[in-house]
């Protein structure tokens, strides 16, 4: 993946301060501690390695929403709202899902939760789901070039390739108790120190080799992480 740098090179003072932003020194940020993410692979059984947390799922190919929707006794519109997804949007082989509805208003370490107060910064599909205590975020599918955008305004902290398992990063600061993340980009389009404004461009998917791409999204609220999903819109 291309990135376009428009700031200095990275010191290792950066790094660190980088690396404590997002509790990097805590353990790898994602569950495989691989820095590439590509589209999951289908999958073939319920148990295993390919396991997903309770309240999810992981699309067999041939699934609907309605399919799903079925087989856990939901309405396919909650099945789509709960996942950021139009009705009728065909489901992906390998696409992550949850399947049961959100914790009322509260999130793991976040107290009470404002749904919609952050937007997508990229509509996709959600490959790997936030699972307390073992990953600090999401990873979005999107198309090479697709724009990423500020899920808020704020202020860019850091832009730039420090912090090798996040690829090329950008950071949000929204207020003194919220920030966001944003991870494996191909290009970045802002520098540190910009302000940003909710649903402007700050990066591009790059392209994984296989013709898709995504993202690593984290939501960081009192500096810890929390499951990005019920800050979004459904």
């Amino acid at each position: 993946m291309r990135l376009k740098q428009r700031h200095g090179a990275i010191t290792p003072g950066i790094a660190v301060g980088v690396a404590m932003l997002l509790g990097a020194c805590a353990g790898p940020s994602w569950d495989s501690g691989d820095s590439t993410y590509r589209s999951a692979a289908p999958a073939t059984s319920t148990s295993g390695s390919r396991q997903v947390p309770a309240g999810y799922y992981r699309a067999n190919p041939g699934d609907t929403l309605a399919s799903i929707a079925t087989a856990f006794a939901q309405r396919p519109q909650d099945i789509a709202l709960w996942n950021g997804l139009a009705p009728g949007t065909p489901i992906v082989a390998g696409q992550v899902l949850r399947v049961a509805p959100l914790a009322s208003g509260v999130a793991s370490g976040s107290g009470a939760v404002q749904s919609g107060v952050l937007m997508w910064p990229l509509r996709g599909a959600v490959l790997k789901p936030f699972v307390p205590g073992k990953t600090k975020g999401i990873v979005i599918a999107g198309k090479p070039g697709d724009l990423v955008k500020a899920a808020a305004a704020g202020r860019v902290v850091y832009a730039g390739t420090g912090i090798e398992a996040y690829g090329p990063l950008i950071i949000i600061k929204h207020d003194d108790s919220l920030i966001t993340a944003y991870g494996q980009n191909g290009t970045v389009l802002v520098r540190e120190g910009d302000a940003v404004t909710q649903g402007q461009a700050i990066g591009e998917v790059g392209n994984d080799g296989q013709g898709g791409g995504s993202i690593q999204f984290e939501v960081r609220k009192d500096g810890h992480p929390v499951d990005p999903l019920p800050w979004l819109p459904r």
